[in-house]
């Protein structure tokens, strides 16, 4: 075989495009969060029929990655990729044509189909795109997206949009740059074999396995409960967070909504920062330290009375570690852990059982401590979630390139393993 060049153009194109496309998946998520006093006066709905609402994407969402990252490891990215974007684009659209709840459960729903198809066909594409070395910085950026618009921006263009058009019509218009983004894809994404150089990466090959074969590799378990772990810490946080500032803290709707924004912004950093940091330390390290973080931080928060700016900060701080958790061991563990060509099976394995039990489980158990214990003490949920994180990290294998290499150079020079 002849040696090539990285086609690191084609990296960054890729990278970028996969990004936006996953920020759009977030904004199409949450974008139905700040809309929902407005919905719920237009259609008669209640409390109840809001947490129906999110959570039947959720579940689908979790269903369906783990179903369709198999399958686009057989049949391609591209696929896969490309009707997805343009599906829950337009499904967003339609969200504003409900004429009740059935009708609008039934459009989430599908809608949690085509993103959840889309989560880890596009992940396993970053992986694909990206040279080994910048694999974990590259997955990390590519799913900041998420964070950047769904978590910190989407509130603030719905409320914009509201002053000038009906909600009906914020649907409509934040469904236009999903159809533009799913024709640059059309002519930019390359299938794994067509990236130069096609077999210089493990990731760049047909799928010799099926499911079976992916759940052996101990990250892969791990990895699953792991993500739970910190699923549960940002699913709590963005349900039942606003109740906690406004009830128990007695902030005003205005000053809540400046707190709960840091989830977005310190997510946004942490989903790229957590994982590049990854390539450097290592993988398990790194997953130690993200939950470590949050754990503090939380307990530091709990504590906090009502000071906006410092609640800022340490919720800043926390989701930087906890949403970068999720894309770490979503990203380049579940990446690096997946058997020959079958990097989306792995991935899908790993993001459908995360969003399934902490996007599903979780917020429902958040409920009922909330109910049962008083809101005053909903954080004690994620505080547990992410302690019992840290002991699962120390049960993951080390596979960051850079210090798997390191380790190995050691074994050379002393001629025995060194501790990780």
């Amino acid at each position: 075989m002849t040696s090539k060049r990285w086609d690191t153009s084609y990296e960054w194109k890729a990278v970028t495009l996969l990004a936006l496309g996953f920020g759009l998946v977030g904004l199409d998520r949450w974008l139905i969060a700040p809309l929902f006093p407005a919905i719920m006066k237009d259609l008669h709905l209640t409390a109840q029929d809001v947490g129906n609402c999110i959570g039947v994407l959720g579940l689908s969402w979790g269903v369906f990655a783990a179903l369709m990252g198999g399958i686009s490891d057989k049949i391609g990215r591209r696929k896969v990729l490309i009707p997805a974007i343009i599906a829950f684009s337009l499904l967003s659209g339609f969200s504003g044509v409900a004429g009740g709840l059935a009708s609008l459960i039934a459009v989430r729903a599908l809608m949690g189909v085509a993103e959840g198809s889309f989560c880890p066909t596009s992940f396993a594409a970053t992986a694909d795109a990206s040279h080994p070395k910048r694999r974990g910085f590259n997955l990390g950026l590519q799913q900041s997206g998420f964070a950047l618009f769904g978590l910190a921006l989407s509130p603030i263009i719905a409320t914009q949009l509201l002053n000038v058009v009906s909600w009906r019509w914020v649907f409509a218009l934040v469904s236009v740059p999903g159809l533009i983004l799913g024709l640059l894809m059309f002519f930019v994404i390359r299938e794994p074999r067509a990236i130069e150089p096609a077999s210089t990466d493990r990731q760049a090959t047909v799928a010799e396995g099926n499911w079976r074969d992916v759940l052996k590799r101990r990250n892969i378990p791990v990895a699953m409960i792991a993500l739970f772990c910190a699923m549960t810490g940002v699913f709590v946080l963005g349900a039942m967070l606003p109740l906690y500032l406004t009830e128990y803290l007695s902030l005003d709707t205005q000053r809540m909504g400046i707190v709960v924004s840091a989830i977005g912004f310190g997510g946004f950093v942490g989903q790229f920062g957590l994982p590049g940091l990854s390539d450097i330390v290592g993988r398990r390290l790194a997953s130690i330290a993200g939950f470590a973080g949050t754990a503090v931080m939380l307990y530091v928060f709990r504590g906090l009375g009502a000071q906006p700016l410092v609640l800022f900060v340490v919720l800043f701080v926390a989701s930087f570690f906890t949403l970068g958790l999720v894309s770490l061991l979503s990203g380049p563990v579940a990446t690096e852990a997946a058997p020959v060509g079958m990097v989306s099976t792995a991935i899908g394995i790993v993001v459908g059982a995360g969003e399934i039990f902490g996007g599903g489980v979780a917020p429902a158990l958040s409920g009922f401590v909330a109910t049962r214990f008083g809101i005053q003490n909903i954080l004690w949920l994620p505080i547990c979630a992410v302690l019992l994180g840290i002991g699962v990290s120390l049960l993951l294998e080390e596979t960051a390139p850079a210090r798997v290499r390191r380790n190995a150079r050691a074994v050379e020079l002393t001629g025995s393993e060194q501790p990780e």
